[in-house]
């Protein structure tokens, strides 16, 4: 669909995964497995977290809140995916799209500061094992929180505020399954230039600073731990990072790949690549810090012992 002297069309189209209709509803039957996982996944942990005194550290506290922002991200995209599976229209209303485009931004984003302050709590339970209870006090871990929701938040304000200064009357199909920044930018008919040297510039460096936290506390804790005389001590040591370098690579891994590349090389393989940080890594969460963490595992065995007796 195309138009002509139109700036602000009323709604969009989302094309989804793919547009053959015999395709529908297997992707409707995968997504919603998709979906209920994860709210089902991330829930327990936020419960068995909630509910065993022991799990009351500061490690539980950035997971509980992982499992809650993750749970937000794919509420954000997969009800709509799942609604336009069944539908003809696929459209989405043009406040919708903005709307939907600032709270994935956001959550996205949340995601990414989160996983920065989950790497300063294993850097400092393991460099700095002594003063652990003094530098992560509660206090210390509700402002850092507060730090993964406002940059985010303010962050994705910037862009959605400049993508709404486009001017789309070139064509309303968006070809994503949600309204992604950069699928959008695509159909505007107006410059770019401005959202893309935004996005290069302050959009790299809100995403780079929690990843370049990362790196660096995990660059100390190796250094830590290479100075530990013992193989098992090391092993130890390590074993506490595992669940959450694994997090980090898928997470980082995908959107690195999607939003480093030129705006106009945008392709099925970057569709992939966003469902991988949208919806699998949340999807996986759990999974990936239950099986990995002995701790955890009891806390979900005693809630689940709690519910039988019920």
């Amino acid at each position: 669909m195309r138009w002509d002297n139109i700036s602000s069309p009323s709604e969009f189209i989302l094309l989804g995964l793919s547009s053959r209709p015999e395709d529908q509803k297997p992707l409707f039957v995968l997504f919603v497995t998709i979906y209920l996982v994860t709210l089902m996944g991330n829930l327990i942990i936020i419960l068995a977290i909630y509910s065993d005194i022991h799990l009351q550290t500061p490690m539980y506290f950035f997971l509980k809140s992982l499992s809650f922002v993750d749970i937000c991200y794919t509420t954000v995209i997969i009800p709509k995916m799942l609604i336009n599976f069944l539908s003809e229209a696929k459209t989405i209303l043009y406040s919708e799209c903005m709307t939907q485009a600032y709270f994935c931004l956001s959550f996205g984003n949340v995601d990414s500061y989160v996983l920065g302050a989950m790497a300063i709590d294993r850097y400092v339970a393991i460099c700095k094992p002594f003063h652990y209870i003094t530098i992560m006090s509660y206090k210390c871990c509700v402002l850092l929180l507060i730090i993964s929701l406002t940059i985010p938040f303010l962050h994705s304000l910037l862009h959605v505020h400049l993508l709404n200064q486009l001017t789309f009357c070139a064509s309303n199909i968006i070809h994503h399954f949600f309204c992604e920044l950069k699928a959008m930018l695509k159909l505007s008919c107006s410059s770019t230039y401005v959202n893309e040297i935004v996005i290069k510039t302050e959009g790299l460096s809100v995403v780079m600073a929690p990843f370049m936290c990362i790196v660096i506390s995990y660059l100390r804790i190796l250094t830590t731990v290479l100075k530990i005389p013992s193989t098992a001590g090391k092993y130890k040591a390590f074993s506490t990072c595992g669940s959450h370098l694994t997090v980090v690579s898928l997470f980082y891994g995908s959107i690195l790949y999607v939003y480093l590349q030129p705006l106009n090389s945008y392709t099925v393989k970057d569709q992939i690549a966003t469902v991988i940080y949208t919806m699998l890594t949340s999807m996986l969460n759990p999974f990936i810090y239950s099986l990995r963490n002995k701790d955890l595992k009891q806390g979900l065995g005693k809630l689940i012992g709690r519910i039988k007796s019920q």
